[in-house]
Protein backbone atom coordinates (compact mmCIF):
# COMPACT_ATOMS: atom_id res chain seq x y z
CA UNK A 1 0.00 0.00 0.00
CA UNK A 2 1.38 3.36 -1.02
CA UNK A 3 2.09 5.68 1.91
CA UNK A 4 0.23 8.97 1.75
CA UNK A 5 2.34 12.11 1.62
CA UNK A 6 1.45 14.15 4.78
CA UNK A 7 1.89 17.34 2.74
CA UNK A 8 -0.58 16.24 0.05
CA UNK A 9 -3.40 18.37 1.50
CA UNK A 10 -1.19 21.43 2.07
CA UNK A 11 -0.08 23.78 -0.68
CA UNK A 12 3.60 24.41 -0.08
CA UNK A 13 5.40 26.81 -2.42
CA UNK A 14 9.08 26.30 -3.21
CA UNK A 15 11.37 26.67 -0.17
CA UNK A 16 8.42 26.11 2.19
CA UNK A 17 7.27 23.41 4.58
CA UNK A 18 4.34 22.95 6.93
CA UNK A 19 3.62 22.54 10.61
CA UNK A 20 0.66 21.11 12.46
CA UNK A 21 -0.63 19.85 15.79
CA UNK A 22 -3.79 18.79 17.56
CA UNK A 23 -4.82 20.75 20.67
CA UNK A 24 -6.34 18.77 23.56
CA UNK A 25 -7.69 19.63 27.00
CA UNK A 26 -6.55 17.86 30.21
CA UNK A 27 -9.02 14.98 29.63
CA UNK A 28 -7.78 14.56 26.03
CA UNK A 29 -10.81 16.13 24.33
CA UNK A 30 -10.18 18.43 21.32
CA UNK A 31 -10.13 22.17 22.08
CA UNK A 32 -12.25 23.76 19.38
CA UNK A 33 -11.40 27.28 18.21
CA UNK A 34 -8.11 27.49 20.08
CA UNK A 35 -5.92 30.21 18.55
CA UNK A 36 -2.39 29.73 17.26
CA UNK A 37 0.30 32.27 16.41
CA UNK A 38 3.50 31.49 14.51
CA UNK A 39 6.24 34.13 14.79
CA UNK A 40 9.83 34.31 13.57
CA UNK A 41 12.95 34.52 15.73
CA UNK A 42 12.51 38.32 15.90
CA UNK A 43 9.00 37.94 17.33
CA UNK A 44 7.31 39.12 14.13
CA UNK A 45 3.98 37.52 13.26
CA UNK A 46 4.16 35.09 10.34
CA UNK A 47 0.73 33.42 10.39
CA UNK A 48 -2.16 33.06 12.84
CA UNK A 49 -5.50 31.29 12.94
CA UNK A 50 -7.74 28.91 14.83
CA UNK A 51 -8.14 25.17 15.24
CA UNK A 52 -10.88 23.22 13.47
CA UNK A 53 -13.74 21.37 15.27
CA UNK A 54 -11.32 18.50 15.93
CA UNK A 55 -8.78 20.77 17.63
CA UNK A 56 -6.30 20.57 14.75
CA UNK A 57 -4.54 23.02 12.49
CA UNK A 58 -1.99 22.82 9.67
CA UNK A 59 -0.29 25.73 7.95
CA UNK A 60 2.43 26.28 5.36
CA UNK A 61 5.37 28.59 6.15
CA UNK A 62 8.75 29.34 4.57
CA UNK A 63 11.47 26.99 5.78
CA UNK A 64 13.08 28.37 8.92
CA UNK A 65 13.03 28.64 12.71
CA UNK A 66 9.81 29.64 14.45
CA UNK A 67 8.04 30.10 17.75
CA UNK A 68 4.52 28.74 18.16
CA UNK A 69 2.00 29.99 20.73
CA UNK A 70 -1.35 28.23 21.30
CA UNK A 71 -4.03 29.78 23.50
CA UNK A 72 -7.66 29.16 24.42
CA UNK A 73 -10.09 30.67 26.91
CA UNK A 74 -9.68 29.08 30.33
CA UNK A 75 -6.30 27.48 29.58
CA UNK A 76 -2.68 28.46 30.18
CA UNK A 77 -0.90 29.35 26.90
CA UNK A 78 1.40 26.79 25.30
CA UNK A 79 4.65 27.98 23.70
CA UNK A 80 7.44 26.14 21.92
CA UNK A 81 10.21 26.64 19.35
CA UNK A 82 10.44 24.53 16.21
CA UNK A 83 12.21 24.23 12.88
CA UNK A 84 10.37 23.79 9.58
CA UNK A 85 12.39 22.31 6.71
CA UNK A 86 11.67 22.67 3.01
CA UNK A 87 9.21 20.09 1.70
CA UNK A 88 8.59 18.50 5.11
CA UNK A 89 5.88 18.50 7.75
CA UNK A 90 6.94 19.58 11.25
CA UNK A 91 4.30 17.90 13.40
CA UNK A 92 4.01 18.53 17.12
CA UNK A 93 1.45 15.75 17.47
CA UNK A 94 -0.92 16.24 20.41
CA UNK A 95 -0.47 19.38 22.50
CA UNK A 96 -2.28 19.27 25.86
CA UNK A 97 -3.27 22.61 27.40
CA UNK A 98 -3.33 23.03 31.16
CA UNK A 99 -6.31 24.64 32.87
CA UNK A 100 -5.50 28.23 33.77
CA UNK A 101 -5.76 29.48 37.30
CA UNK A 102 -8.71 31.91 37.42
CA UNK A 103 -7.91 35.54 38.35
CA UNK A 104 -8.18 36.49 42.03
CA UNK A 105 -11.70 37.70 42.80
CA UNK A 106 -12.56 41.00 44.53
CA UNK A 107 -12.99 40.91 48.32
CA UNK A 108 -16.58 40.71 49.61
CA UNK A 109 -18.21 44.11 50.03
CA UNK A 110 -19.59 46.97 47.94
CA UNK A 111 -17.60 48.10 44.90
CA UNK A 112 -18.62 51.08 42.77
CA UNK A 113 -18.08 51.75 39.09
CA UNK A 114 -15.44 54.38 38.40
CA UNK A 115 -16.79 56.33 35.39
CA UNK A 116 -13.41 57.87 34.48
CA UNK A 117 -12.03 54.42 33.62
CA UNK A 118 -15.24 52.75 32.42
CA UNK A 119 -17.44 52.91 29.34
CA UNK A 120 -20.87 51.71 28.23
CA UNK A 121 -21.09 51.57 24.47
CA UNK A 122 -23.31 50.05 21.80
CA UNK A 123 -23.25 49.07 18.16
CA UNK A 124 -26.30 48.99 15.91
CA UNK A 125 -26.80 48.62 12.19
CA UNK A 126 -27.99 51.66 10.29
CA UNK A 127 -30.90 50.30 8.25
CA UNK A 128 -29.48 49.10 4.95
CA UNK A 129 -26.11 50.75 5.53
CA UNK A 130 -23.12 50.62 7.88
CA UNK A 131 -22.95 50.23 11.65
CA UNK A 132 -23.59 53.00 14.16
CA UNK A 133 -21.31 53.20 17.19
CA UNK A 134 -22.39 55.10 20.28
CA UNK A 135 -22.09 55.34 24.04
CA UNK A 136 -23.79 56.58 27.17
CA UNK A 137 -21.81 59.33 28.87
CA UNK A 138 -23.59 59.28 32.25
CA UNK A 139 -23.87 56.17 34.41
CA UNK A 140 -23.23 54.87 37.92
CA UNK A 141 -23.34 51.49 39.56
CA UNK A 142 -22.51 49.35 42.57
CA UNK A 143 -21.59 45.67 42.73
CA UNK A 144 -22.09 43.92 46.07
CA UNK A 145 -19.59 41.06 46.09
CA UNK A 146 -20.80 38.19 48.29
CA UNK A 147 -19.19 35.06 49.66
CA UNK A 148 -19.64 32.93 47.62
CA UNK A 149 -19.42 35.23 44.58
CA UNK A 150 -22.38 33.48 42.95
CA UNK A 151 -24.65 35.29 45.42
CA UNK A 152 -23.42 38.73 44.41
CA UNK A 153 -25.68 41.55 43.19
CA UNK A 154 -25.24 44.60 41.02
CA UNK A 155 -27.23 47.73 40.22
CA UNK A 156 -26.36 50.00 37.29
CA UNK A 157 -28.18 53.23 36.39
CA UNK A 158 -27.66 54.90 33.00
CA UNK A 159 -28.82 58.38 32.06
CA UNK A 160 -30.85 57.78 28.90
CA UNK A 161 -30.41 61.37 27.71
CA UNK A 162 -26.62 60.93 27.70
CA UNK A 163 -26.76 58.80 24.55
CA UNK A 164 -24.07 59.96 22.13
CA UNK A 165 -23.47 58.77 18.56
CA UNK A 166 -21.57 61.92 17.56
CA UNK A 167 -24.41 63.10 15.29
CA UNK A 168 -26.63 65.71 16.93
CA UNK A 169 -29.73 65.17 14.76
CA UNK A 170 -29.59 61.42 15.29
CA UNK A 171 -29.03 61.77 19.04
CA UNK A 172 -31.98 64.16 19.37
CA UNK A 173 -34.14 61.65 17.51
CA UNK A 174 -32.95 58.76 19.72
CA UNK A 175 -33.92 60.80 22.81
CA UNK A 176 -37.37 61.54 21.41
CA UNK A 177 -40.64 59.67 21.95
CA UNK A 178 -39.88 57.69 18.77
CA UNK A 179 -37.11 55.82 20.61
CA UNK A 180 -35.92 56.21 24.22
CA UNK A 181 -38.50 58.86 25.18
CA UNK A 182 -36.14 60.24 27.83
CA UNK A 183 -38.67 62.70 29.24
CA UNK A 184 -40.90 59.81 30.38
CA UNK A 185 -38.11 57.29 31.02
CA UNK A 186 -35.00 59.22 32.10
CA UNK A 187 -33.00 56.18 33.23
CA UNK A 188 -32.04 52.72 32.04
CA UNK A 189 -31.47 50.33 34.97
CA UNK A 190 -30.02 46.87 35.38
CA UNK A 191 -30.37 44.75 38.54
CA UNK A 192 -28.16 41.66 38.35
CA UNK A 193 -28.70 38.96 40.97
CA UNK A 194 -27.40 35.75 39.38
CA UNK A 195 -23.64 35.28 38.89
CA UNK A 196 -22.69 31.99 37.21
CA UNK A 197 -19.06 30.93 36.75
CA UNK A 198 -18.58 29.50 33.25
CA UNK A 199 -14.94 28.52 33.72
CA UNK A 200 -11.65 30.39 33.69
CA UNK A 201 -12.32 34.13 33.60
CA UNK A 202 -15.81 33.80 32.07
CA UNK A 203 -18.98 34.61 34.00
CA UNK A 204 -22.65 35.04 33.12
CA UNK A 205 -24.46 37.79 35.02
CA UNK A 206 -28.25 37.61 34.69
CA UNK A 207 -30.77 40.17 35.88
CA UNK A 208 -33.60 42.55 35.01
CA UNK A 209 -33.08 45.36 32.52
CA UNK A 210 -35.62 48.21 32.62
CA UNK A 211 -35.68 50.32 29.46
CA UNK A 212 -38.43 52.46 27.97
CA UNK A 213 -40.84 51.39 30.73
CA UNK A 214 -40.38 47.67 30.00
CA UNK A 215 -38.42 45.15 32.08
CA UNK A 216 -36.85 42.05 30.55
CA UNK A 217 -34.39 39.40 31.72
CA UNK A 218 -30.94 39.94 30.23
CA UNK A 219 -27.66 38.02 30.58
CA UNK A 220 -24.27 39.70 30.34
CA UNK A 221 -21.51 37.53 28.89
CA UNK A 222 -18.70 38.70 31.16
CA UNK A 223 -14.92 38.38 31.12
CA UNK A 224 -13.36 39.11 34.50
CA UNK A 225 -9.93 40.70 34.02
CA UNK A 226 -8.68 40.52 37.62
CA UNK A 227 -7.38 42.92 40.26
CA UNK A 228 -4.90 45.76 39.87
CA UNK A 229 -3.74 48.98 41.48
CA UNK A 230 -4.44 52.54 40.41
CA UNK A 231 -2.08 55.49 40.24
CA UNK A 232 -2.42 56.09 43.98
CA UNK A 233 -2.16 52.42 44.89
CA UNK A 234 -5.89 51.84 45.37
CA UNK A 235 -7.17 48.35 44.60
CA UNK A 236 -9.49 48.04 41.61
CA UNK A 237 -11.09 45.25 39.62
CA UNK A 238 -11.95 45.19 35.93
CA UNK A 239 -14.24 43.30 33.58
CA UNK A 240 -15.70 43.40 30.09
CA UNK A 241 -19.26 42.35 29.29
CA UNK A 242 -21.49 42.12 26.23
CA UNK A 243 -25.13 41.39 25.47
CA UNK A 244 -27.55 41.82 22.58
CA UNK A 245 -30.88 43.60 22.89
CA UNK A 246 -33.83 43.60 20.49
CA UNK A 247 -35.67 46.91 20.21
CA UNK A 248 -39.09 45.28 19.88
CA UNK A 249 -38.62 43.56 23.27
CA UNK A 250 -38.66 47.01 24.85
CA UNK A 251 -41.36 48.51 22.57
CA UNK A 252 -38.75 50.73 20.92
CA UNK A 253 -40.14 49.92 17.48
CA UNK A 254 -40.24 53.08 15.40
CA UNK A 255 -40.45 51.97 11.76
CA UNK A 256 -40.98 55.14 9.71
CA UNK A 257 -39.08 55.15 6.42
CA UNK A 258 -36.10 57.42 5.89
CA UNK A 259 -38.11 59.96 3.89
CA UNK A 260 -37.19 62.73 6.32
CA UNK A 261 -33.49 61.88 6.09
CA UNK A 262 -33.24 60.90 9.76
CA UNK A 263 -30.91 58.00 10.51
CA UNK A 264 -32.48 55.14 12.46
CA UNK A 265 -31.01 52.02 14.01
CA UNK A 266 -31.64 48.39 13.17
CA UNK A 267 -33.71 45.90 15.20
CA UNK A 268 -30.86 44.55 17.36
CA UNK A 269 -28.27 46.40 19.41
CA UNK A 270 -25.02 45.02 20.82
CA UNK A 271 -24.13 46.46 24.23
CA UNK A 272 -20.49 46.52 25.34
CA UNK A 273 -19.34 47.39 28.86
CA UNK A 274 -15.72 47.98 29.84
CA UNK A 275 -15.77 48.54 33.58
CA UNK A 276 -13.40 49.24 36.45
CA UNK A 277 -14.69 49.19 40.04
CA UNK A 278 -13.15 50.39 43.30
CA UNK A 279 -14.21 49.67 46.91
CA UNK A 280 -17.17 51.82 47.91
CA UNK A 281 -16.16 54.16 50.73
CA UNK A 282 -19.46 54.25 52.59
CA UNK A 283 -23.20 53.66 52.22
CA UNK A 284 -25.23 50.76 51.00
CA UNK A 285 -26.17 49.72 47.51
CA UNK A 286 -29.38 51.32 46.30
CA UNK A 287 -32.41 49.16 46.95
Amino acid sequence: MKRRNPLAAVRTPPRAGALNCRVLDPVHEPVQHAEFLVSDHMGRRVVAGGTDPFGSFVTAVPAGEYRLAVSAEGYAPYRTALTVEEGTLASLGDVTLRTAEPPELPAPGDWEIEPAHSSIGFTARHIGLARIHGRFNTFAGVIRIADPVERSQMHVVIGAASIDTNVRMRDDHLRSADFLDVERFPTIEFYGDRFVHKGGSRWAVTGALSLHGVTRTVTLDTEYLGLGNGMEGEVRAACRATTELHRDDFTVSWQTMLARGIAVVGPSIRIELDVQVVPKAAGDMAA
